[in-house]
């Protein structure tokens, strides 16, 4: 049966998760103080808003207006949406948004970088699997090769605001969208004049600066053996936490496995690599987005590698034996709440 808990079960904003744990700043005014929020259901999952200040409530309401924008722009059921239009022009190119051309580049970059372990172009093989529609199953292997013989972001063709792909392909931006959504609520509470929110969209978790004290914001993480309790806590300030795992959304299949659905382009099946949770922790939602999905799918030893290459973010990794890999950025500010044992990964 499908436990449709998806990314947004991932992490929690709790009432624990605003408790001080820095040095506070000088105090802000009684109305700084004062949280404005939201709560929108959008993008299939719930999302929640907390700003600070005077003009807050005027950059919520407008955060609100995008998030329902965006949706229509990328909604893959959406027929009016600029990605159904490229989905349905049988190979013809297709204008679209400047925040879906954004999209595209970042998932054509990581997609590149990772060496197609991020492929926007697997909708088809999600859909086969029943993670889109519900109605799931295991597909004929048949079936897999078929749908595969349609897909390679490789095919995707980018030029400006033009998309080009080919015909019987679909593309879905879903393992992006939520990320680059709060990446842009941040611009706008930072044109209102905000400097003190936090998100939570689906459990894609950003903040913009500390709390109004001065301390760290608290984000917890899932543990991805026991999802209904909590595996770590990490302190952030202006950064994003996102976390892909292979508890989210799966079900039991008629051979008693646990089928999951986060798939590895190389296969079509649930990528079963080593890793159980991926959690990402950087500056870009976007990026932290793209690659929970992406080091997901590499697996432990490569995510490794892909961050000693990179270490421009922090990770966070859950090995399928119980343990947990974090990276020497966030060693200060992590906190293992878990029966599991946790080592410090730093660059050699």
């Amino acid at each position: 049966m499908l436990r449709n808990h998806i990314k947004s079960a991932i992490l929690l904003i709790s009432a624990a998760a605003l408790v001080s744990c820095s040095e506070p700043a000088p105090m802000a005014s009684v109305s700084d103080n004062v949280p404005h929020n939201r709560d929108v259901f959008a993008m299939d999952t719930y999302m929640s808003m907390k700003a600070y200040g005077s003009n807050s409530e005027a950059a919520l309401d407008e955060a609100e207006k995008f998030i329902t924008q965006l949706e229509n722009d990328l909604s893959v059921t959406n027929e009016s949406s600029c990605i159904s239009k490229v989905n349905s022009a049988s190979g013809s190119p297709v204008t679209i948004t400047d925040d879906a051309a954004e999209i595209i580049s970042k998932a054509l970059e990581i997609g590149k970088n990772t060496n197609g372990a991020l492929d926007i172009t697997i909708y088809p093989l999600l859909k086969e699997w029943g993670f889109t529609t519900g109605d799931n199953k295991i597909p004929k292997q048949s079936a897999l090769d078929t749908l595969m013989a349609d897909t390679g972001f490789e095919k995707v063709h980018l030029d400006g605001d033009t998309v080009t792909i080919p015909e019987n392909f679909l593309i879905d931006l879903g393992a992006l969208a939520k990320g680059y959504t709060s990446d842009k609520i941040m611009k706008i509470m930072k044109k209102n004049g905000v400097d003190s929110a936090i998100v939570s969209l689906g459990g894609n978790v950003q903040a913009m600066g500390a709390k109004p004290d001065g301390s760290f914001w608290k984000v917890s993480v899932r543990d991805p053996f026991m999802p209904d309790t909590d595996m770590c806590i990490i302190e952030t300030d202006t950064k994003a936490v996102i976390t892909s795992g292979n508890y989210e959304r799966y079900f039991v299949g008629s051979d008693r496995k646990n089928y999951w659905h986060i798939l590895d382009p190389a296969d079509g099946y649930p990528a079963d690599n080593g890793l159980v949770s991926v959690t990402i922790i950087g500056d870009s939602g976007l990026e932290c987005d793209a690659l929970s999905t992406a080091l997901f799918v590499l697996g432990d030893s490569k995510a490794q590698e892909y961050w000693k290459a990179h270490h421009d973010f922090d990770m966070i990794l859950v090995t399928d034996d119980g343990n947990i890999i974090y990276t020497d950025g966030i060693a200060d500010r992590f906190t293992n709440i878990s029966s599991m044992e946790a080592e410090v990964l730093c660059l050699d």
